[in-house]
This record gives C-alpha cells, structure tokens and sequence, in this order.
C-alpha cells in the first residue's frame, strides 16, 4: 500500500527540516510569556493543585494518591489533545512555505506532534515530583512505562494525519473537533474512577483508546503492575490501525493540498 522505500528516502533527506520545525515549535510556545519555557512545568502543576482542589473532596476517599492519579490521566489526555490539535493545523499553518518550496507535507504534522512530546516530555518530571511529595512508591514497574507512550504517540500521529487532511478540505472540521475532544475528556477517567459508571455504559467508555492508554499507564505507575493483557492489547491494535488509516489517507489527498491552501 505504501511505497517503503521511498518514504523512508524522504525522511531521511528532510530529517533537518524536521528538527528545525520541533525547534521552532518549542522554543516559540511560550516566547511572549515573561516566565517562558517554565510553563511547561508550571501549566501541569498548576491544574493538578486547582483540580485537586475541587475534585479531592469527591473522589479523593476513593482513589489512592489522588494527584498522582490525576497528573497521569492528565498529561497523556492534553498531550493528546495538543498533538492532535497541533497536526490539525499543520498544513494550511504552513501553507506560505507549502505554496514557495517543496518539501514533504507530513513533515509538519510529525513536527508539531514531536514538538508536544518534548513538552509532554518535561511535564513527567513534574510527575516525579509529585509522587516524591505525596510519598508515591516508585514500582520496579515503572521501567513499563515507555509502553503506553510509545503506543499514544502512534495513536496521536494517526489520528493527527488524518485530522491535517480533512482540516485542509473542510476548515470546519477543527470546530467539531474541538467538541470531540470535550466529550472525550469525559469519557477519559482523568479525574473520577471508572467504578462511578453504571455497567451498561461502561463498554463504550472503554471503546475510548484513551481510557486504554490512561488505564494502562496508571497501572504502572500507581498500581506496580504490568498493565491488563486486554486492555494493552486494545490500545496497540486501536494505535496501529489509527496510524495505517492516517498514513493511507494523507499520501491519497496530499497533492491536492495546494489547491485548498
């Protein structure tokens, strides 16, 4: 289905454009702000502290650790939403350079999805933190970790260029996104545990690869376990079919691109 070779060719010949572009992307995230790159920092512990607050009274006497709890399901659910968000944009984002030179379009969708891991990247040590303040175990575990990430990246570059080509047709498509999205953090236990779902519903809460990438990391880093074989299994195979379906649908409408820009 893929041209391998020819792919990997591209790559390998743009591969300093890709670093200039996570460059760029990183570096101009928080350019105009007084305190800058220490947001990166700032932005996750800040929401924890406020949605422990509210949240703790309600959940806390049920979930162990609740701002560890919370900064898990957290961080993977916003670097979800700002890579995906991010590659969304990336094409008519660039479309100045697109129009003036060539250079191969999916390299600004993986840029901008590699830029928010390095962010993501940086707000795992705030993680660490808290788990030292709160006095978190640190499980043999968690040398599992890298597991679930790797597999949200490739769910998020999936969904992300898949997103970057119906963005560039259809402009509206970020609108409704931004609702998805919404709906999405719901049915993501960021802040609540599944138990408070009746049991007829909970089926469709776990058909959300997110609820699988969150479950699974918690259960590293929280629970010392390796994560449940189903619930793994379902986030691989949901991450690797996002990730076929986005490749196929970006390389199929790509050259079409400039005619929308």
């Amino acid at each position: 289905m893929f041209n391998d070779k020819q792919l990997f060719k591209n790559f390998s010949k743009y591969s300093f454009l890709l670093r200039e572009l996570v460059k760029r992307d990183v570096s101009g995230k928080y350019k105009d702000s007084t305190l800058g790159f220490l947001w990166s920092f700032l932005n996750p512990l800040l929401s924890m502290i406020v949605l422990t607050i509210v949240f703790s009274f309600i959940f806390g006497k049920t979930i162990k650790n609740f701002p560890v709890y919370l900064l898990c399901g957290k961080l993977l659910f916003d670097f979800f939403a700002a890579g995906t968000n991010g590659a969304m944009n990336s094409i008519k984002g660039n479309a100045a350079i697109i129009k003036k030179i060539y250079v191969p379009k999916y390299m600004f969708s993986v840029g901008i999805i590699c830029s928010e891991f390095v962010n993501f990247l940086i707000s795992l040590v705030v993680l660490v933190a808290v788990m030292i303040v709160t006095k978190a175990p640190f499980y043999w575990s968690l040398i599992y970790a890298p597991i679930p990430i790797f597999f949200l990246v490739i769910l998020i570059f999936g969904v992300g260029l898949i997103l970057a080509t119906a963005t560039t047709f259809f402009t509206d498509i970020k609108y409704l996104y931004g609702v998805l999205v919404m709906l999405l953090a719901y049915m993501t236990p960021i802040f609540y545990p599944i138990s408070i779902i009746p049991k007829q519903f909970i089926f469709f809460f776990k058909l959300n690869p997110l609820y699988a990438a969150v479950t699974s990391f918690r259960d590293i880093v929280l629970n010392g376990t390796f994560p449940g074989t189903g619930t793994l299994l379902y986030l691989i195979a949901s991450s690797i079919v996002s990730l076929i379906i986005g490749i196929y649908v970006f390389r199929k409408y790509q050259n079409k691109f400039i005619f929308n820009l």
